[in-house]
């Protein structure tokens, strides 16, 4: 086929495949088989290979990725990308129409729609073509993650019409893709989603587009920039105009002219919302009419025409079967609630964390009980209460554990703490937890190594401890169950590379008692060595600045005991550095203050704060006119609120990794 015939198919099967996808995954409505889809697709990817220079901007194929980028550019959003005001109840919904009502002198018609709970996105059209689309991130600033929202298969590279357009949408996860995702990660022992909008998060940040588009993404939009430029009068024929675009918008939208009206609407979804195959935690009420929204205008943070209604947390009935116990790697032995499994916010409930004996006590929960239990935040399950009214008198008293569930030594609880431990450090229980804490990513960060294959690990009797991790050999590992020969030289390869980290992670690892990354970067910078670290004494310990009598006497006793002397020696004869470089002065971040707030999918606040104080920066809690940077994750709080007010520069996540990197 010569060059004019194949530009001539090119078009033809990236019109007609780009028509499948919008059938498939916006319609719902597929009009061919998967292996018909496929066999378009080959010979899309055959002439792409053969004239690759004729691949263009809506190709199909770029949705597989397979670029892996160097990180992501920031772009400046035209119109910021404000966040909303929250309601919570019908009261505040009334209110909410009689301010607006008195500001525009009239009663407004509302578009109600769901709530995606999911990553907010802005696209840009140009000609009818998907040419950008970055984060929210400070609502000024976004990330530019165009290659990763190609992947998406909701997302139309080319429109219906030749516009030229900024959109604003939700990328998200189903809940089915979510499960897939996570089972999977399991299987490969690496950590699991909290939930499907991390998932999202995490996906669209990834450097290896192949990644994303591997992660099942959707997007829905739900607003048109600039609408009224377009022709449009109202919010609701923008939608429907969107959706002839091509775009896939929420066919759960309605519009109400009373605000009783929306209420019971929003009442409706309480329980409507979990059946749905994706995840939604409340509903946006917006002003209809172009004209009254700018009549409504903005306040320094959201506008005034629009507000989000919050899903209570859905609460249902268990009983407790059985309350059982978790040894931690410090010892600490966590209640943990047996529950008869139970539906909530669309998934199945059979146990809840009880955090202690004295949060057991107060809430009088005793086994047998019949018990209220809710997600936290959708997220985490948890009883509210006990039903004691209708207790039957066969309800059993908790009693706390004499000793310990695992190795039965006998139980302590030292005075002015919450919970009871296990004293014995050899316990089987501990040194697992111990193990997944020494290869975790804020301490040694082995690649792969995540409680599965612990667990095969122990079952396989391949270690006792974490210094057996490096004795390891590739033969050693391809019997064990799920891993091959190549994700066997891969942890092999990742256990070894771990020798080179500085003593502050190992120091860290170690997991010894209130010893932070913090404060195990602290002694490693003042000690130098381990080596000078075991013979510190407690007056010097306490004499660093930082580090008081707790840390101290928890470091002398720790790194005193047999065991623990023994782990060094065996470390140090595997080569493991013990070593920490000294600290250099003058850092990226040198003399700037940093305030983290808000939840982080990257690292943890702890690994952000540490690798922040490495380059120099300090992290306050608190922000000041003296602040030079605020880092705001998911759910930030009013500490973004004052960044803003006072001006201070906020930075998202990606936006802190850049700047280390500097």
């Amino acid at each position: 086929m010569d060059r004019e015939k194949a530009a001539k198919r090119l078009a033809q099967l990236t019109e007609e495949i780009n028509r499948h996808d919008w059938l498939y995954h916006v319609k719902d409505q597929p009009e061919i088989s998967d292996a018909q889809y496929d066999q378009l697709m080959r010979e899309l990817r055959e002439l792409e290979e053969q004239y690759p220079e004729l691949v263009a901007p809506d190709s199909p194929s770029l949705r597989v990725g397979g670029r892996v980028l160097e990180g992501f550019a920031t772009v400046s959003h035209p119109t910021p990308m404000l966040s909303l005001d929250n309601a919570f109840d019908a009261e505040s919904l009334l209110q909410f129409d009689k301010r607006l009502e008195r500001l525009l002198g009239q009663r407004p018609t509302y578009v109600v729609e769901l709530k995606i709970d999911g990553l907010a996105v802005a696209l840009e059209y140009s000609d009818g073509i998907f040419s950008r689309g970055a984060t929210r991130g400070d609502g000024t600033t976004g990330e530019d993650i165009t290659e990763n929202l190609r992947t998406i298969r909701s997302l139309p590279l080319r429109l219906s019409s030749s516009e030229t357009i900024r959109v604003r949408g939700e990328a998200f996860m189903s809940r089915d893709a979510f499960e897939k995702l996570n089972a999977a990660r399991e299987q490969q022992g690496q950590p699991l989603f909290a939930n499907p909008r991390n998932a999202a998060a995490g996906s669209l940040r990834q450097l290896d587009t192949a990644v994303a588009a591997s992660r099942q993404l959707d997007i829905l939009v739900y607003a048109l920039e600039d609408a009224g430029d377009h022709g449009m009068t109202c919010h609701w024929q923008a939608l429907e105009w969107l959706e002839q675009l091509g775009f896939l918008v929420s066919p759960h939208r309605h519009r109400f002219d009373d605000m009783e009206k929306v209420i019971e609407h929003i009442e409706s979804w309480q329980q409507k919302r979990l059946e749905l195959p994706y995840a939604t935690d409340g509903m946006v009420i917006k002003v209809d009419s172009l004209d009254l929204q700018q009549k409504a205008g903005y306040t320094s943070k959201s506008p005034r025409w629009a507000v989000a209604w919050k899903f209570p947390a859905e609460q249902k009935q268990s009983k407790v079967i059985d309350i059982t116990l978790n040894v931690g790697r410090t010892g600490a032995i966590t209640p943990t609630a047996e529950l008869e499994p139970v539906q909530l916010a669309g998934t199945v409930v059979s146990r809840a964390s009880l955090h202690n004996e004295d949060y057991i006590k107060e809430k009088d929960i005793r086994i047998g009980d019949l018990v209220i239990v809710q997600k936290a935040g959708d997220i985490i399950p948890e009883i509210v209460a006990a039903v004691k009214d209708v207790r039957t008198g066969d309800e059993r008293i908790w009693q706390p554990p004499s000793q310990c569930p695992v190795c039965g030594s006998q139980t302590v609880r030292v005075e002015g703490e919450a919970v009871r431990r296990c004293p014995n450090p050899r316990c089987p229980a501990q040194v697992r937890e111990r193990v997944i804490h020494f290869a975790s990513r804020g301490a040694m960060d082995i690649e792969g190594l995540g409680p599965a294959v612990v667990d095969a690990l122990f079952r396989a009797e391949l270690i006792r401890d974490v210094a057996d991790l490096y004795k390891l050999q590739v033969e050693d590992l391809i019997p064990l169950e799920r891993i091959g020969e190549k994700s066997a030289a891969n942890l092999v390869s990742a256990i070894a590379d771990t020798k080179k980290q500085p003593l502050a992670r190992l120091l860290f690892g170690l997991g010894i008692r209130f010893v932070g990354a913090k404060a195990a970067r602290l002694l490693a910078e003042e000690f130098g060595s381990l080596n000078t670290l075991l013979q510190a004494s407690h007056e010097q310990l306490v004499a660093v600045p930082e580090i008081g009598d707790t840390i101290a006497s928890s470091v002398v006793r720790e790194l005193a005991s047999p065991e623990m002397q023994d782990l060094i020696n065996r470390l140090e004869e595997a080569g493991v550095n013990t070593t920490q470089p000294k600290k250099q002065t003058g850092g990226a971040l040198e003399g700037k203050t940093f305030v983290l707030t808000g939840t982080l999918d990257t690292f943890t606040r702890d690994e952000a704060k540490a690798l922040i104080e490495e380059q120099g920066g300090k992290v306050t809690g608190s922000v000041s006119a003296k602040t030079d940077y605020v880092v705001a994750g998911e759910n930030p709080g009013s500490k973004l609120d004052k960044a803003r007010d006072l001006g201070v520069t906020v930075l998202d996540e990606q936006e802190l990794v850049s700047l280390l990197r500097s």
